[in-house]
């Protein structure tokens, strides 16, 4: 029988994720065994989830942070919604009977649509403006006193924008609420950028960072960061059969994998290799959004490297027939996820099918 290939990344041009680098790849199979959710017992992977946490905060800002590494950015995302119910009612002193709420826009990831049903909170989402970044008024006039939390995203899935971060860190602060930002895709990106998106720009108490997309770890292995140990005790249990005696993660057994390859491709890549990476990858998009310009179609202007355009229902079809990978926004438009991967080569290709007559 023949062994199944895995997935042939050639004309996959809508993942947010993409070939994990050598030394990350290597590293995830040397810890296939591994469990950092018994750190007493796999006692050198959770050293090496130290050195992955302490990279996440170079890279957001953050000198002595908390965390750990995740399944991805929706654990990520739950484990922040959670966190600030619970650091909620610990300050109101409330029961579990009060429902609090989390402000986000409308542009919001939908593990956040996810948390917020699994958890029992209100969520209040809001309108983005007309370059789809929230809007922070908007944000301030849906947060109360029953706000847990205000969210905003640097990186939208959709169009790649950054939101204005440090004007919702000032409306959640207004009521009393804790502030995360949800750079699980941008997280890798911005630091070379002149956006105010992270712990050091802003008084962001959470984020998501997730080193499976373009900190090139091997899947899974996603970021959960936290400026003040207080949030990392909301989220603890108590593990009575474990040599520790409590554990914060939403899951009990995790990836070794994910967490030496996390390590590793950080150690390799961190800062020079990410900055090349960024400028290679953006001046693609920023090239292929001229193309799609040049065409007739309407493309927005590439902020990080993801490219939103308006095709035609039938050529985006006939694209998909001929084998890429690609997706749509809510709103109907194509987006493409300048990944590493993603080569100029393989965008000419993209346009050479694009071009070619029905």
């Amino acid at each position: 029988m023949q062994r199944p290939a895995p997935q042939d990344f050639r004309r996959v041009l809508s993942s947010m994720c993409t070939e994990p680098h050598p030394a990350a790849r290597d590293a995830a199979e040397r810890f296939l065994a591994t469990n950092p959710g018994d750190p007493a017992t796999y006692r050198r992977v959770a050293e090496l989830e130290d050195r992955a946490v302490s990279l996440l905060g170079e890279v957001a800002g953050l000198s002595d942070p908390h965390g750990y590494v995740t399944s991805g950015g929706t654990e990520a995302n739950v484990q922040a919604v959670r966190a600030a119910r619970n650091r909620a009612r610990d300050r109101d002193g409330a029961d579990l009977s009060r429902t609090y709420n989390v402000v986000a826009p409308e542009s919001v990831h939908f593990s956040v649509h996810k948390a917020a049903d699994v958890l029992g909170v209100e969520l209040r989402t809001v309108p983005v403006d007309d370059e789809h970044r929230a809007d922070a008024d908007a944000v301030r006039a849906a947060a109360d006193g029953d706000t847990a939390l205000v969210v905003g995203v640097a990186g939208t899935t959709e169009y790649g924008r950054v939101d204005p971060i440090p004007a919702l860190a000032e409306a959640a602060r207004e009521v009393g609420a804790l502030v995360h930002v949800d750079a699980a895709w941008g997280g890798f990106a911005l630091p070379f950028t002149d956006f105010a998106w992270n712990f050091d720009h802003a008084d962001v108490d959470t984020m998501t960072i997730d080193p499976h997309k373009l900190g090139r770890a091997a899947v899974p292995a996603g970021g959960f960061l936290a400026r003040e140990r207080e949030t990392m005790d909301a989220l603890a249990v108590d593990t009575p059969y474990l040599e520790t005696t409590s554990q914060a993660t939403l899951t009990g057994t995790r990836s070794g994998a994910g967490v030496a390859s996390a390590a590793a491709a950080m150690e390799a890549l961190w800062p020079d290799g990410y900055r090349r990476e960024f400028e290679s990858s953006m001046a693609d998009a920023r090239w292929l959004a001229r193309a799609f310009e040049a065409r007739g179609f309407d493309a927005a202007s590439p902020e990080l490297p993801l490219v939103a355009a308006r095709l035609p229902e039938d050529l985006f079809g006939s694209l998909r027939e001929a084998g890429w990978r690609i997706s749509r926004t809510a709103g109907g438009d194509l987006r493409v996820v300048c990944m590493p991967h993603v080569t100029r080569e393989t965008l000419s290709a993209f346009l050479a099918d694009l071009d070619a007559p029905a």
